[in-house]
């Protein structure tokens, strides 16, 4: 018995600053793969989330969701955690505002200011990745719009 506590006390301390710095390098903000949006990935709880709080669009009507609400800050990724068998990848869900369709998805770092995004039904296998970039630019403009 005394071995096992000792295994899992072990296996506990190694795996949970894995954890932590994988949380950690995905917060903050992030540019999407078109530049056409900007999210704020951070901790909520026991989980991370990402909303959109900039976009490119013309003129002062902000862009509204299929439901009719406006998409600024918008939590469009939720429940993110790390994966038992992947800690360098969070799993979690990711909203297309269009439809109001919610995927399952998975984020991970690629290098220090990249993020990569893959969004799926059902499998990995059947979705698609986007790669996105830390953004360093200035702040957002009144209702999300980016500079």
């Amino acid at each position: 018995m005394a071995i096992f506590v000792f295994c899992a006390l072990v296996l506990g301390v190694s795996l949970q600053p894995a954890s932590a710095a994988t949380d950690e390098k995905l917060m903050g903000y992030w540019l999407s793969q078109d530049h056409d949006g900007v999210f704020l990935i951070q901790q909520c709880g026991d989980v991370v989330c990402g909303r959109l709080v900039g976009m490119r669009y013309d003129g002062t009507d902000v862009p509204r969701g299929h439901d009719g609400k406006v998409e600024c800050n918008l939590m469009m990724l939720t429940g993110f955690r790390t994966m038992q068998d992947n800690a360098r990848k969070m799993q979690g869900h990711i909203l297309d505002p269009d439809t109001g369709h919610v995927y399952d998805a998975q984020i991970w770092n690629d290098g220090p200011d990249v993020l990569k995004l893959r969004g799926y039904l059902g499998l990995p296998l059947f979705g698609q990745t986007q790669t996105w970039t830390r953004y360093t630019g200035p702040g957002m403009g009144p209702m999300c719009k980016m500079p």
